[in-house]
């Protein structure tokens, strides 16, 4: 009589307690497939293979001999009609500026091989004022130009209540202008320029040379050189721009920029110098100073520069705003001297001289710059020079209410941290070339 063995109920395996699927045959306890032809290298050799493996050809390919319908008798297309394969564009008629197809970029009439590196007002440089240094082969004189310093020391070119007059400014561009506790940086950086730009206006009784000056707004300006055989260019839409009709005498003497000579430009190896530029093949040899010829104001007397957070314009810190107020600047007076002296590089007999302010609505930058030379390729000659003043505080903070803390006015309404100095400087660098 035979006996069948009956397996346990249930067993305890890796995955916890389970019960066998039939009773009378053992689990399966793994391991290796048993060895046959399939398993180790395929199907037989020559044997067909099975039909979820078999490669699906198309009626094109199981039926060369039929013709192709397509949609190109139509003029438009058919899902269910097969594409021609030589389908020309379907022409408008008329431009269409949402499908309009631009020339190739070797298509184009200004199309170069070599490459050109623009610099514009976006740009932001990623060594500031060093690097900026190096691309305009400048010499860096920090604080202001002796001139300066004497307009600012003389009593008699300052206005009458000076102080609150600034500060009304300030309480204008802030809290005046709207009707919300406060504006931003964006409203009153600009709004407060030309706050102080209308109190340098007031000066022009004393000084009638003043009447003969005149400020743009949105003007372009391009400039072309070449440095260490790059090619650079600096273009776009600058600052806010005040003209003169005569321009502005040389800050520095023959024999300080005959020592220039002896000058070494500080260099950041190994960081390319145009790493910040945009390189494109599409572009002019043009140095255009942004004004036709006969204009009645065709000297740059100061560019003027508002930081500003909103976008699609980048931040600039307060040094990259440093650099862009040397890289336009050095720009304004380059268009100038090639205008009057041609393009082959020498140096000047008259230096020109531009002006630059910049600021954020709280910090001025004050500059001077001087161009001597233009012939820029090489390191070596006579170098440029630039008198920089930087981070100038006008006033620390400007409120509307009083900063309370458990009933205690901790910083009452009004404004703090004002520097009178900073509104003198502004003042002096516009009446530079009519005292």
């Amino acid at each position: 009589m035979l006996r069948v063995r009956r397996a346990p109920a249930a067993v305890w395996g890796p995955r916890g307690q389970h019960r066998y699927k039939a009773s009378i045959y053992p689990p399966y306890r793994g391991g290796p497939l048993p060895r046959t032809p399939w398993t180790v290298r395929g199907p037989p050799p020559g044997g067909p293979l099975p039909w979820y493996m078999r490669e699906n050809l198309s009626v094109r390919e199981q039926l060369p001999e039929l013709d192709t319908v397509t949609y190109a008798e139509k003029q438009y297309r058919v899902p269910w009609l097969a594409k021609p394969p030589d389908f020309p564009p379907w022409q408008r008629g008329w431009n269409d500026p949402l499908y309009r197809q631009g020339p190739r970029l070797e298509e184009m009439p200004d199309y170069k091989e070599r490459p050109c590196y623009i610099y514009h007002q976006r740009s932001r440089l990623l060594e500031g004022v060093k690097q900026a240094l190096w691309l305009t082969k400048t010499k860096l004189i920090e604080g202001l130009p002796p001139r300066v310093l004497d307009i600012i020391g003389e009593p008699g070119n300052q206005l009458e209540n000076q102080d609150e007059k600034v500060q009304n400014a300030i309480f204008h561009a802030h809290f005046w202008v709207t009707h919300k506790e406060s504006t931003t940086k964006d409203t009153y950086s600009p709004l407060l320029l030309d706050n102080l730009l209308n109190l340098c206006r007031m000066t022009t009784i004393k000084h009638p040379l003043l009447s003969k000056r005149m400020l743009a707004k949105r003007y372009k300006v391009s400039a072309v050189w070449e440095r260490e055989s790059n090619l650079l260019r600096v273009c776009g839409i600058n600052g806010v721009l005040l003209n003169a009709m005569t321009p502005l005498e040389p800050v520095a003497s023959k024999d300080e920029i005959l020592a220039t000579e002896n000058h070494v430009l500080e260099t950041f190896y190994p960081i390319s110098p145009i790493i910040d530029f945009q390189a494109v093949n599409v572009y002019k040899l043009q140095n255009d100073t942004g004004f036709r010829e006969g204009y009645p104001y065709p000297y740059a007397h100061t560019v003027y520069f508002t930081e500003s957070s909103k976008n699609p314009v980048p931040k600039f810190h307060p040094e990259q705003l440093r650099a862009k107020m040397l890289m336009f600047a050095f720009c304004n007076a380059l268009a100038k001297a090639k205008t009057f002296y041609g393009a082959e590089p020498k140096v000047l007999e008259t230096p020109i001289v531009v002006q630059s302010i910049g600021t954020d609505g709280h910090l001025f930058h004050f500059m001077v710059f001087q161009l001597n030379t233009t012939d820029l390729d090489s390191s070596d000659g006579i170098k440029n020079l630039v008198w920089i003043d930087s981070d100038q505080m006008l006033y620390e903070d400007a409120r509307s209410r009083p900063q309370i803390r458990r009933k205690v006015v901790i910083l009452p309404a009004g404004i703090h941290g004002y520097e009178p100095e900073t509104f003198k400087k502004f003042l002096a660098l516009y009446l530079q070339g009519a005292v």
